[in-house]
């Protein structure tokens, strides 16, 4: 580098061109007239061109965008119908919520968003953000139903890619009450159990994957419970559960006129707005899922079996006049009457012997048949999924039926 200049480089000539007809003593007026009308033109054509292509692209963006948003619509929750009983209590209903989404490849320090991130919401695991804020998906949930704080400190943090969308978040009123009843649903406001999980299985499931399954398109599914006799019996079972040190408790209520349900009780149960309690296996209902002997209320299908047959009446004599042997084994009733019982005294006094007697006479595939006819060889018929097959023998004898 010196302080003389150096030599002159020679002109380019489309630069001594354009100088020409626009300065040029040569030139007439028209023709530099037009020159700079066109140069003019030019220069307004290339600023056009640069403001086009940035119009483009930023359509192009927001499209990319819109197409992000539009897939994760396909995971938000949607929404469901209120549940309600007998009297238009609430039982179940949808609640707005927020969840934090992050887009990835929008997010410029994704370092700096992580510690921002957890530093804000205290609960956020940092090696699971950060493992999903490394990938090049396009969306990607970080936590689902924050709070409206946390949702507000976010905010402020103004962190490019990271947003919120709002979903339906189901809440239980009633807590515990029926909770064994309405079931829960999982994160994604999808029945996993009770009559949540029903209502999925009757068509709202595949509502939601078509679109329809929004608020103002769904009624109230209306239950037979009653929550005041639900609370009553709630209450007493878990007095005796108490007084009784016992593990557990159950009770039902029904209309027996119409075989409406009108209470359902298990106890422990579990609150439906914390759904990890309904992971422990003792809190299970004892009154679908639990397998149980049926013991003298048996004696009730035993001498409808009979009666059904047209053979039997009331007034037909069973010999209970002493034990029944078979085989090694001796049928005895707690309060022998010594003598003959009618159909009528053999339920009165529960007899073992007259209804073993009875039943014999039936057979043991008539026995089967008509069980199977009453329902008791298959799963409880209700709304409810969760229900136990009953325990049949393998092998069925005399030595079953009675």
């Amino acid at each position: 580098m010196g302080l003389i200049p150096g030599p002159k480089q020679p002109e380019r000539w489309r630069h001594k061109l354009i100088r020409n007809l626009l300065y040029g003593r040569n030139v007439d007026r028209a023709a530099k007239a037009r020159a700079r009308v066109g140069l003019a033109m030019l220069a307004f054509a290339t600023v056009y061109a640069l403001i086009g292509g940035r119009l483009v692209m930023f359509a192009i963006g927001a499209d990319a965008h819109s197409a992000r948003r539009a897939a994760a619509q396909e995971v938000v929750a949607t929404a469901r119908p209120d549940i309600v009983d007998r009297n238009g209590a609430i039982l179940a209903t949808d609640v707005k919520a927020s969840s934090l989404f992050g887009e990835p490849r929008r997010i410029i320090d994704k370092d700096e968003a992580i510690e921002l991130l957890t530093a804000t919401v205290p609960d956020l695991d940092e090696a699971e953000v950060r493992e999903r804020l490394r990938t090049r998906k396009g969306f990607v949930w970080l936590k689902r139903e924050i709070t409206a704080k946390q949702q507000q400190d976010i905010h402020k943090l103004g962190i490019p890619g990271i947003g919120f969308l709002r979903e339906n978040k189901r809440v239980y009123p009633t807590g515990n009450e029926v909770a064994h009843l309405i079931g829960l649903v999982n994160i994604d406001n999808q029945g996993i159990a009770g009559m949540e999980k029903w209502l999925d299985n009757q068509g709202l499931a595949d509502l939601h994957r078509a679109g329809f399954a929004i608020d103002r398109l769904q009624k109230p599914v209306e239950l037979s419970v009653d929550l005041r006799v639900e609370h009553a019996l709630r209450d007493e079972l878990l007095k005796a559960k108490e007084k009784f040190h016992a593990k557990a408790a159950s009770g039902l209520v029904t209309n027996v006129n119409t075989g409406e349900i009108v209470a359902m009780v298990s106890v422990p149960d579990f609150d439906p707005n914390n759904p990890k309690e309904a992971h422990d296996p003792d809190r299970i209902n004892r009154l679908t899922t639990g397998v149980y002997e049926m013991g003298s209320t048996f004696k009730a299908f035993t001498l409808a079996m009979a009666l059904d047959t047209g053979k039997y009446g009331l007034d037909s004599l069973w010999d209970a006049r002493g034990p029944l042997h078979y085989g090694k084994f001796a049928i005895h009733d707690d309060e022998p009457k010594g003598r003959f019982l009618n159909m009528k005294e053999v339920f009165t006094f529960s007899s073992n012997v007259g209804a073993a007697r009875i039943a014999l006479s039936q057979g043991v595939e008539a026995h089967k048949a008509f069980l199977r006819k009453m329902g008791q060889l298959e799963r409880l018929r209700t709304e409810l999924p969760e229900s136990a097959s009953p325990i049949v023998p393998r092998h069925w004898g005399d030595l079953n039926t009675i």
